[in-house]
C-alpha cells in the first residue's frame, strides 16, 4: 500500500536498500551517513515496506542528532510511521517520541522549533498532540517570527481535528489576541486565517473593525481578506456591499497579485457597471505593466471573459485593450487581436483602423525576426474591419497594396484576398485600386500572388483605358516574344555535343562549363569563345516578374495569364468601337499564347506543360480565334455571379456562427421580479443600486437559468453495479477541461453495517488518479456520496475501472464488487471549430499522423451520411453550402475541430454513389498526435453505420 507524505521523494527501484545496511548506517557517527540512510528508509516506506525493526535504532541514534538535516528527515520519518495499532490505539513506544517532540518545542534552535511545528500540523493522532499543547502555547509569545507564524498554523491544525475543539477550547480568543498584537504580516496573515477557517464570525468583525486600515496590509494578508470576502458573500449575499467597498479600496495597493484577485472577485460578485468597470481598468493596466507573457495571457483571458458577458463596458476600453500590442510575443498580439475584432463598433472604427495602420507601417522596419508574421496578422484583422465597415476600406487598401510584392507570400496572399473582396463589395473604390494594382504589379513576385492580381484586372478593367493598360502591364510582365529562340535549343545540344568531342580530344588547359540545360561539359581554353552557353532572351528579373515565374515551369501561372488576356480582349470587343483595334490586341495576344505553347513544349525546360494547364490555354486560342455570344456572356459574366455567390455564403456563415456563439436565455414565468424603484435605498451606495438593477435584468431575461442542466445530468449519470448486488453504486461523470470529478453514490442495500468500505480505481490511458478515497463506515440501507478527481492529460480514449471493498462484522474476509468500466468518450474533449481554407491545408501537409477510414454504411444520400458524421464527431463542416448543392452522386467536405488541449483534429470525407445506390469512399482523418487520429477514427468506424 502507498502512504502519503508531504515531500516526493524520487526512489530507484532498480537498486533498493537493505534493512540493515541502513541500520549499520545510522548507528555510526557520521551525520552525512546517517542522512543518506534516513532518505532510503523514507523511501522504502513510501513504496510499501514496513521496516519495524528501524525505529529503536532511530529512537536511540538519531533522536539526539543535532544535525538539522537529519532532524528533518527524522520528522518525516515519523510523518509516514504507522502510529497506532489494529485496533487504532497508539503504540507504547510513541511515548518516545512525544518527550523527543517537547523537547524540541522548547529547543534554543528557531529551526528545530520552527518545523516541530510545522510537522504537527501534519499530526492526526490526539493522544500525542495533548501532552504537547503547554509547550505550543507557550511558542505563540516566542521572540522569533518564524517560530510564532508555525505555532499559529500548529493550532489551526490541532483545532480543526475532531476532538480538537476540546483540546485547544479558547484557540480562537487567543489567536485573536495575538492577531492585535502582531507586527510580523506572515504571523498576522497565519492568525486572520486561523479565524476565517474556524472562527468566521471573529474574522468578519476584525476586519469591519479595521477596515480604514486595509490598504495598508500587507499582500498575504490581504489576499486572505479577499478569500474571506468570498465566501461571506456566497453565504449572504445581502451584505455584499459593505464588502465590495473593501475591494475596491485594494485596487489600488502595489501588489499585481492582490489587484487582480481584487478584480476577479469584483466580477463574481457584483455585476454593477461601476464594479465592472474597475475590474477592467485593473486588468487593462496589468496587461501593460507586467512583462510576464504569462500573466498578460491569463489577463486577456479575463478580459475575453468579461467582453462575452459585459460587452458594452469593455467596448470603452477597446484601445487600452490594443496598447497590447506592443509586445513581441506573438501569441498575446493574437488574443489582443481577437478580442478587439468583436469589440469593434462605428464609435471606435476609425480608431482601430489607425493604430493597426501605424502597427503594420512599423513592421517595415524589420528589426524583428517574425515581421512578416505579425503583418499577416494584421492584414487579415483589418480585412475583418474593412468587411464589417466597409466605409474604412478606401483608408487602408492603398497603403495594404504596398505590401503585395512582401517577401512574406502569406502576407502577400491576405493582401490580394483583401483587395479582391473590397473592390466588389466597394464599388467606389474599383477605379482607384484598379489603377494602383496596374502600377504596383510588377513588384509581385510569388505565383499566387500573380493569379489572385490577375484574375483582378480580368474582372474589374472595365472601361477601354483599364483594359488596354492591363494589356500593356501584362504585356510588359512579360517581356519581348519569343520566350526563347529556336536556334537556342539547337544551340544547347549542338553545344553538348561539341564540347563532348572537344572532352574527348583536349588533354590540356581544360575547365567545366554549365550549358543552358544545366549540365556540365568540358572544354578547351581554345575553343571557350566558339562554345560559350547560350542565353535565353531576356530572363533577367528586370525583363518582367511573370516571365521569370514562366520560365521556371510554373505553367498554372501560364494558364491563369492567358485566361486573363482572353477575358481582356473580349471586354475589349464591347468597350472599343474600332475594330481594327480589337483585331491588333487579338493577334498580339494570340501570339503571346502560342508562345506560351510553344515553351511549353520545347525541351528548354525540364518539365513540360501539363495537360491541364495545356487545355486550358488551347481553349484561350480556340475561344479568341472563334468567339461566341454564349461562351463570352459565361467568360465576363458567370465568373464574377460565381464569386458574389462566394461571398454571400462566407457572410451568411459568419452570421450563423455569431448567433451560435450568442447566449439565449429564457425567462420562467413564475420568476420573481423585485423592481428596485420600490424599494427602500436607505443606506444602499450607488454601487449596490446598481447591482439591484443588473440583478433584475438578469432575473428578467433568464440569464440566471441554465436550460438543459437536468437532462444533461440524467444522461451522464452511469450504473456501476448490478440491482441485485448487496452494495448498489452509480457515478455522475463531469469532464472539465483538464480533469474528470466521478460523484459515485454508493447505497448499502444489507441489513447490516459495513465497515471500511472503499471505492478503489484504476486508470488506462492518459488519466491518472489524483487522490484515493478515503474508507467509510456504512449503515444498514444508508448511502454515501464518494467523490473522485482524476487528471486527463490528452484527448485519448481511456477506461476508468475498479471495485468496492468492504468488511462485515461476521464475516472477518473483505468482499469485493467489481465495477463496470467507465469510459472516457472523446466526444467530451473536442468542439466544433473554425479555420480558413489556407489554414487547413497548411495543417494537412503538416501533421503526421492519418487514419483512414473505409466508409461502410446503410445511408444512401450523401449529405444525409454528411450530417451524421458531423453529428457523431462533434465537428464543423468548413466546406460551403453551396459547394455542396446539387445531386452529382459524390461528395467532398472538410471537417474540422479543436480540443480543449489545443490539439487540431482534421477530417476530409470523400463518398460517392455506387450503381446499387450504396456509398463508398473513404474518411482521413489528420492530427499532431497519435491519440486523437485513433480515438476519431475508432468513434467514426463505431457511428458510421446507423442512420440516427
Amino acid at each position: 500500500m502507498e502512504k502519503t507524505c508531504s515531500l516526493l521523494v524520487h526512489f530507484d527501484k532498480g537498486t533498493p536498500a537493505l534493512a540493515n545496511e541502513i541500520k549499520e548506517a545510522l548507528e555510526g557517527h557520521d551525520d552525512a551517513a546517517k542522512v543518506d540512510a534516513m532518505k532510503k528508509a523514507v523511501m522504502l516506506l513510501l513504496n510499501g515496506e514496513t521496516l519495524p525493526q528501524l525505529f529503536i535504532t532511530i529512537v536511540r541514534y538519531v533522536l539526539p542528532s543535532e544535525d538539522h538535516t537529519v532532524q528533518k528527515l527524522l520528522l518525516l520519518y515519523l510523518e509516514i510511521i504507522e502510529k497506532t495499532d489494529s485496533r487504532g490505539k497508539i503504540l507504547p513506544e510513541m511515548i518516545l517520541i512525544c518527550q523527543n517532540l517537547r523537547n524540541n518545542l522548547q529547543h534554543p534552535n528557531e529551526y528545530i522549533r520552527g518545523v516541530t511545528l510545522r510537522f504537527l500540523c501534519r499530526l492526526n493522532e490526539t493522544e500525542i498532540i495533548e501532552p504537547l499543547i503547554p509547550s505550543i502555547l507557550a511558542n505563540l509569545e516566542h521572540r522569533h517570527p518564524y517560530i510564532r507564524r508555525n505555532a499559529i498554523l500548529a493550532v489551526m491544525a490541532i483545532y480543526k481535528l475532531p476532538q480538537g475543539d476540546q483540546l485547544l477550547v479558547d484557540a480562537p480568543e487567543m489567536i485573536e489576541k495575538v492577531l492585535s498584537t502582531e507586527a510580523d504580516q506572515s504571523a498576522k496573515r497565519n492568525a486572520f486565517l486561523m479565524l476565517f477557517t474556524c472562527a468566521q464570525e471573529r474574522a468578519v468583525n476584525y476586519l469591519l473593525t479595521h477596515v480604514d486600515r486595509v490598504a495598508e496590509w500587507g499582500e498575504l494578508l490581504q489576499m486572505v481578506v479577499l478569500d474571506l470576502i468570498r465566501k461571506v458573500c456566497r453565504a449572504n449575499k445581502g451584505e455584499k456591499g459593505k464588502y465590495i467597498k473593501i475591494i475596491i479600496s485594494l485596487l489600488n495597493v502595489p501588489s499585481a497579485a492582490v489587484i487582480y484577485e481584487c478584480a476577479g472577485t469584483l466580477v463574481s460578485l457584483s455585476s454593477a457597471p461601476t464594479a465592472i468597470r474597475a475590474a477592467a481598468n485593473t486588468y487593462c493596466q496589468l496587461l501593460l505593466s507586467q512583462s510576464d507573457n504569462n500573466v498578460k495571457l491569463i489577463v486577456l483571458d479575463r478580459l475575453n471573459e468579461l467582453k462575452v458577458s459585459h460587452r458594452e463596458i469593455i467596448v470603452d476600453m477597446i484601445m487600452d485593450v490594443l496598447r497590447a500590442l506592443s509586445s513581441p510575443n506573438h501569441d498575446i498580439r493574437r488574443k489582443t487581436l481577437d478580442i478587439v475584432l468583436d469589440l469593434i463598433t462605428p464609435r471606435n472604427i476609425n480608431e482601430v483602423v489607425l493604430t493597426l495602420k501605424k502597427e503594420v507601417v512599423k513592421t517595415q522596419s524589420g528589426e524583428l525576426e517574425k515581421d512578416g508574421e505579425y503583418r499577416q496578422m494584421l492584414i487579415q484583422a483589418i480585412h475583418s474591419c474593412a468587411i464589417k465597415f466597409p466605409e474604412v476600406a478606401s483608408t487602408v487598401v492603398h497603403l495594404l497594396m504596398d505590401f503585395l510584392g512582401d517577401s512574406n507570400v502569406a502576407s502577400a496572399m491576405d493582401v490580394a484576398v483583401f483587395v479582391r473582396e473590397i473592390i466588389e463589395t466597394n464599388p467606389k473604390l474599383r477605379v482607384s485600386i484598379i489603377t494602383r494594382l496596374l502600377d504596383t504589379f510588377y513588384q509581385i513576385r510569388s505565383a499566387r500572388v500573380c493569379s489572385c492580381a490577375l484574375w483582378i484586372i480580368s474582372e474589374y478593367c472595365l472601361s477601354l483605358s483599364e483594359v488596354e493598360s492591363g494589356i500593356s502591364t501584362i504585356k510588359q510582365c512579360l517581356g519581348d516574344l519569343p520566350f526563347y529562340t529556336a536556334s537556342e535549343e539547337g544551340d544547347t545540344k549542338d553545344s553538348s555535343k561539341k564540347s563532348q568531342q572537344v572532352n574527348s580530344i583536349t588533354v590540356s588547359s581544360k575547365r567545366p562549363a554549365i550549358l543552358a540545360d544545366g549540365t556540365y561539359a568540358t572544354q578547351s581554353a581554345a575553343s571557350e569563345t566558339a562554345f560559350s552557353p547560350p542565353t535565353v532572351v531576356n530572363t533577367t528579373s528586370a525583363s518582367g516578374n511573370l516571365r521569370s515565374l514562366l520560365l521556371t515551369g510554373d505553367f498554372f501561372l501560364g494558364a491563369v495569364v492567358a485566361c486573363t488576356l482572353t477575358k481582356l480582349v473580349l471586354r475589349l470587343t464591347e468597350v472599343q468601337p474600332s475594330k481594327s483595334e480589337v483585331n491588333k490586341a487579338s493577334t498580339q495576344v494570340l501570339l503571346i499564347i502560342v508562345s506560351m505553347l510553344q515553351l511549353g513544349k520545347s525541351s528548354f525546360l525540364p518539365h513540360p506543360i501539363d495537360n491541364d494547364s495545356n487545355d486550358r490555354i488551347v481553349l484561350c486560342v480556340r475561344l479568341l480565334c472563334n468567339p461566341s455570344e454564349e461562351i463570352k456572356k459565361i467568360w465576363l459574366q458567370s465568373c464574377r455571379e460565381s464569386f458574389v455567390q462566394m461571398l454571400a455564403d462566407k457572410q451568411l456563415r459568419e452570421t450563423e456562427e455569431l448567433k451560435a456563439k450568442a447566449q439565449v436565455s429564457y425567462a420562467q414565468p413564475d420568476d420573481l421580479i423585485d423592481f428596485y424603484h420600490l424599494k427602500s435605498r436607505k443606506g444602499m451606495s450607488q454601487l449596490e443600486l446598481e447591482d439591484e438593477v443588473q440583478d433584475d435584468l438578469k432575473r428578467a431575461t433568464g440569464e440566471f437559468i441554465k436550460e438543459g442542466d437536468a437532462a444533461n445530468k440524467l444522461n451522464r449519470i452511469l450504473q456501476l453495479t448490478g440491482f441485485s448486488d448487496p452494495v448498489y453504486a452509480e457515478a455522475y461523470v463531469t469532464v472539465n477541461h483538464y480533469d474528470i470529478v466521478l460523484d459515485v453514490t454508493v447505497i448499502n442495500r444489507t441489513k447490516e453495517t459495513l465497515q471500511n468500505l472503499c471505492l478503489e480505481l484504476a486508470t488506462m490511458g492518459d488519466l491518472k488518479l489524483v487522490e484515493r478515497p478515503q474508507n467509510y463506515t456504512l449503515a444498514p440501507e444508508s448511502s454515501k456520496q464518494i467523490k473522485a478527481n482524476i487528471k486527463v492529460s490528452s484527448t485519448e480514449t481511456g477506461v476508468i475501472f475498479g471495485n468496492i471493498v468492504y468488511e462485515t462484522s461476521n464475516v472477518m474476509e473483505r468482499t469485493v464488487i467489481v465495477l463496470n468500466d467507465i469510459h472516457i468518450d472523446i466526444m467530451d474533449y473536442i468542439s466544433p471549430a473554425v479555420c480558413s481554407d489556407a489554414a487547413f491545408r497548411t495543417m494537412w501537409a503538416e501533421f503526421e499522423w492519418e487514419n483512414k477510414v473505409a466508409v461502410n454504411t446503410v445511408i444512401q444520400d450523401e449529405k444525409e451520411f454528411l450530417e451524421h458524421i458531423m453529428k457523431s464527431t462533434n465537428m464543423k463542416c468548413l466546406t460551403a453550402p453551396s459547394a455542396l448543392e446539387g445531386d452529382c452522386g459524390f461528395l467532398a467536405a472538410n471537417l474540422y475541430a479543436k480540443s480543449v488541449f489545443g490539439e487540431d483534429a482534421l477530417v476530409n470525407l470523400s463518398v460517392e454513389k455506387q450503381g446499387d445506390g450504396k456509398l463508398s469512399g473513404y474518411i482521413r482523418i489528420r492530427s499532431k498526435t497519435q491519440g486523437i487520429a485513433l480515438s476519431l477514427g475508432d468513434k467514426i468506424t463505431l457511428k458510421q453505420k446507423g442512420g440516427a
